[in-house]
């Protein structure tokens, strides 16, 4: 019998067989197909689904749930009419490091495409959350987030004008927004964080060049200056095909 990689004998994990012991045919197909991605290597252009479908001999519908599964885990990405091995996922620490020296630090080349720069007076819950002066002037920095020139997240963050009142003049939208504050003499000092799963909004899944239902790791940051005062709001929609989130644990 030809055993997918982790239900061999003596694996240690036996995912994908239900209690009734039969694995399902696209899982069964899906381990070869992984097991070919492994032999590829990234960036080369797996075969067609009828190509695969006749090399395993199941139907096409068996092959296209097993390859759905692969994309959605980020071992493959659609690349034009074909697809393709994808590389590994970023992995972004989580830590009042910014964005640009978590891809730095894996040989990537980070970017950003601003969508949106403007201000407007801070809502009730924004100020709620942030503890900002509601009706103060905010800013919006919408930005699409590249990795070598790959689209791979959207970024919205907001901040009071008085803390930086020539964003709009002296920033530069492909830099590190933190690397900015900290050129205004503004130091971090602490920072509250959140994560959950979503589906990206329309919007948000033709900014970043997902489908829709493509899964999407959201992450809420609400940051503090040294001296406690609100600093900045960050709502970070990251491909959850494409990122993975680190974090060092002490007892």
């Amino acid at each position: 019998m030809d055993y997918p990689n982790d239900q061999a004998p003596g694996a240690p994990v036996r995912s994908g067989i239900p209690e009734h012991g039969r694995v399902p045919k696209y899982y069964a197909v899906k381990a070869r197909i992984a097991r070919l991605v492994d032999e590829l290597g990234e960036g080369s252009a797996i075969p067609t689904e009828r190509d695969l479908s006749e090399r395993y001999e199941v139907a096409r519908e068996t092959v296209r749930q097993a390859l759905r599964e692969l994309v959605l885990e980020g071992r493959l990405r659609r690349q034009g009419r074909g697809t393709v091995v994808a590389g590994p996922k970023l992995e972004q620490p989580l830590s009042l490091a910014s964005y640009t020296e978590g891809v730095r630090r894996q040989g990537r080349t980070p970017g950003r495409t601003l969508v949106t720069l403007d201000r407007f007076p801070c809502p009730d819950a924004l100020a709620a959350e942030t503890g900002l002066t509601r009706g103060e002037p905010v800013w919006h920095l919408e930005r699409v987030l590249l990795a070598d020139d790959e689209r791979v997240g959207l970024e919205s963050t907001y901040v009071a004008v008085a803390r930086v009142p020539r964003l709009d003049a002296d920033f530069d939208p492909d830099s590190s927004f933190y690397g900015y504050l900290q050129r205004q003499g503004i130091a971090f000092g602490d920072a509250d964080e959140r994560i959950e799963t979503v589906l990206a909004t329309p919007r948000e899944a033709l900014l970043i060049g997902t489908p829709p239902a493509l899964p999407m790791l959201l992450i809420h940051r609400v940051s503090r200056d040294t001296d406690g005062r609100p600093l900045e709001r960050v709502r970070t929609l990251y491909r959850g095909d494409r990122f993975s989130f680190t974090t060092h644990l002490r007892g």
